[in-house]
C-alpha cells in the first residue's frame, strides 16, 4: 500500500507538472503573439511630406519646430503643429512623422474612431470666416459676408513601415456646385498626393505626385492653427502663391539634429492666368488677336501662375528646381527658421504674344525666402519675421507688360517683408481643457511693381503694387486643435484711390 500510494503521488505530481508546462507554453505563445502584434503596429519614423499633416500637434502657438523630422498627427501638446511633414495631416510642410500604426487608444479616424485597417489614419483641417470688409470694386463700400473657406481631409496609409501614402483632399468655399439653387460656388481638388519611401534618416524619396513647393513656412504649414490672423499672412497671398502646389518629386532628410533639407524638381509656373477654355488643343495660349490674362502681374504677383495639375495641360516644357533648409539650433531653445529658393528657367507659355500679335520670348523666375519663429523661453513672448524676393529674367517678355494695361506692369523684381509680435496668455481650465489667448500685431510691406520693365505697355507706376498691411487681433485656443480668431486689417497703397480693402473678420479653425 505504501508503494502504491507513492506511485499515485508521483503520478499526480507529474500530471501537475505537465499542466504547468502546458500553461507556460500557452503563455509564451500568447506573449509572442502580442509582441508580434505590437511590432506590426509600430512604425518607425517614416517621413511624410514636408508639411504633411501627419504632423504632431505639438503646440499650435509654439514658434519652434521639433527636432524630429516627423511627428504623429494625434499627439497634441500646446498650440502649434511643429514642422515635421504634412499629414494628420500636414500636407505641406516640413518633414512630418508617420504616426505609429493605430491602437485602440489612437482614434486615428478624424480623432473619433479607431482605424479598421492598421496603418490607416485620417485627419482633417478647415476654417470658417465671417465679418465685414471693404470692396474695392464697389468704391470701398463695406459689405458683410460669410465663407466656409475650406474643409480638408488628410488620409495617410502606412503600406509598410518604410512606404507611406499621403494625400490631401480639399473642398473650398462650401463645395463645387454652380447651379442656381445649390448656394455653392467653390472647388474640390487634390491638393497633395504622393508616396514616401523612407530609406535612411539622411536620404528619403518622395514619389512623383502633387506636393507643396518647399518655400517659406506657411506654404507648408498653412493649417489655421499655424497663424493667428483670420486670413493667411499677406506674403502668402500672391508673392508666395499659397497654397503653392505643383506636380513634382523630391528628396529630403536630416543632415544633423539641428538641420533638415528638401530638394524638389517640379513643373514650372506659367505666365498664363486665364481659364482652361482659353488653352488651345496644341497646348498654347490663344492665337494672336485674342487677348489672355497674365499669370504674373504687378497686382496679384504670382497668384495666377501656378502650374496646371491635371490632364497634361502644361503650356511649357520647363522644369523648376527648389530647395529648403530648416534649422532648429539646440543652442537657442525656442528658435526655428528656414531659408528656401526656387528657380524656373522659363515661365513663358507656348505661343505667348502681346496685344499686337508679336510673340514673346523667355522669362526666368528666381525666388528667395528667409523666415524665423522665436518663442522666448519661460515667457509668453513670440516673434516672427520673413523676407521674400522674386527676380525676373527678361521681364519685357511677361504678358502683364504687353497687355495694353499699364496698371499691372511688372519690373525686374518683387519683394516683401513682415514682422510679427505675439504674446501667449494662459486662460486656465475651461470646459475640461487648458485655454490660451494670443493677441498679436503684424506689419507687412510688399512692392510688386519695381522699375525696369520694357514691354509694349506705358511705363506708368501706379503705386497700387506697393502696399502696407497693419494686421492686429487675437486668437483663442480652447485646445491645440481648435482656434477662434478676430482680426482687424488696415491696408495702405499709393494708388490714386488707396487700397480700399480694410476688414473686420472673425474665424473658426481646426486641425486634428
Amino acid at each position: 500500500m505504501s508503494s502504491g500510494a507513492a506511485s499515485a503521488a508521483d503520478g499526480d505530481a507529474n500530471g501537475l507538472l505537465l499542466k504547468k508546462l502546458e500553461k507556460m507554453e500557452q503563455r509564451i505563445q500568447q506573449l509572442e503573439a502580442e509582441l508580434k502584434q505590437k511590432q506590426d503596429r509600430q512604425t518607425p519614423d517614416a517621413g511624410a511630406k514636408p508639411g504633411a499633416k501627419s504632423a504632431t500637434v505639438r503646440s499650435a502657438n509654439a514658434a519652434a519646430p521639433s527636432a524630429e523630422p516627423n511627428e504623429s498627427k494625434d499627439a497634441p501638446a500646446k498650440p502649434e503643429v511643429q514642422p515635421s511633414e504634412k499629414s494628420a495631416k500636414s500636407k505641406s510642410k516640413d518633414f512630418i512623422a508617420l504616426p505609429p500604426l493605430p491602437s485602440a487608444s489612437d482614434k486615428p479616424i478624424l480623432g473619433v474612431a479607431d482605424s479598421p485597417v492598421p496603418g490607416l489614419s485620417i485627419g482633417a483641417y478647415g476654417e470658417i470666416k465671417f465679418g465685414t470688409m471693404q470692396n474695392p470694386a464697389a468704391g470701398g463700400q463695406w459689405q458683410k459676408g460669410f465663407d466656409a473657406q475650406r474643409f480638408v481631409l488628410l488620409p495617410t496609409y502606412a503600406i509598410t513601415p518604410n512606404i507611406i501614402f499621403n494625400a490631401e483632399i480639399e473642398f473650398e468655399h462650401a463645395g463645387s456646385g454652380f447651379d442656381n439653387d445649390d448656394k455653392l460656388h467653390g472647388t474640390a481638388e487634390i491638393e497633395q498626393v504622393w508616396i514616401d519611401f523612407k530609406i535612411i534618416d539622411q536620404f528619403n524619396w518622395r514619389s512623383p505626385g502633387v506636393d507643396l513647393v518647399p518655400i517659406g513656412y506657411i506654404n507648408q504649414h498653412h493649417e489655421p492653427t499655424q497663424f493667428y490672423s483670420v486670413g493667411r499672412p499677406e506674403l502668402y497671398n500672391g508673392l508666395i502663391p499659397s497654397t503653392w502646389k505643383v506636380p513634382s518629386t523630391s528628396v529630403y532628410g536630416t543632415i544633423t539634429e539641428d538641420l533638415k533639407y528638401q530638394v524638389m524638381v517640379s513643373t514650372s509656373n506659367e505666365d498664363f492666368g486665364d481659364s482652361f477654355d482659353n488653352r488651345t488643343e496644341a497646348k498654347t495660349v490663344p492665337l494672336p488677336g485674342t487677348a489672355y490674362a497674365a499669370g504674373i502681374d504687378g497686382v496679384n504677383a504670382l497668384g495666377f501662375s501656378r502650374a496646371p495639375l491635371g490632364d497634361f495641360q502644361q503650356l511649357n516644357n520647363a522644369t523648376a528646381v527648389s530647395g529648403r533648409l530648416d534649422f532648429t539650433p539646440t543652442f537657442l531653445p525656442g528658435f526655428a527658421g528656414s531659408v528656401s529658393t526656387y528657380y524656373s528657367p522659363n515661365t513663358t507659355p507656348r505661343g505667348a504674344h502681346d496685344d499686337f500679335g508679336n510673340f514673346l520670348g523667355r522669362s526666368s523666375l528666381a525666388m528667395f525666402d528667409a523666415e524665423f519663429r522665436y518663442r522666448v523661453p519661460d515667457t509668453g513672448l513670440e516673434l516672427r519675421g520673413e523676407y521674400v524676393r522674386a527676380q525676373f529674367g527678361h521681364p519685357e517678355n511677361l504678358r502683364a507688360n504687353n497687355d495694353s494695361d499699364p496698371t499691372n506692369n511688372v519690373g525686374k523684381s518683387m519683394y516683401g517683408y513682415s514682422g510679427e509680435i505675439a504674446y501667449h496668455v494662459p486662460l486656465g481650465t475651461i470646459l475640461g481643457s487648458e485655454w490660451e489667448a494670443v493677441p498679436f500685431y503684424r506689419y507687412t510691406y510688399q512692392n510688386l511693381q519695381t522699375g525696369g520693365f520694357a514691354g509694349t505697355d506705358a511705363n506708368l507706376p501706379t503705386g497700387q503694387g506697393q502696399r502696407q498691411y497693419h494686421t492686429a487681433g487675437f486668437a483663442v485656443f480652447p485646445s491645440p486643435k481648435i482656434v477662434l480668431k478676430a482680426t482687424y486689417q488696415h491696408v495702405i497703397d499709393k494708388s490714386a484711390t488707396g487700397a480700399l480693402s480694410d476688414s473686420f473678420l472673425g474665424g473658426v479653425g481646426f486641425f486634428f
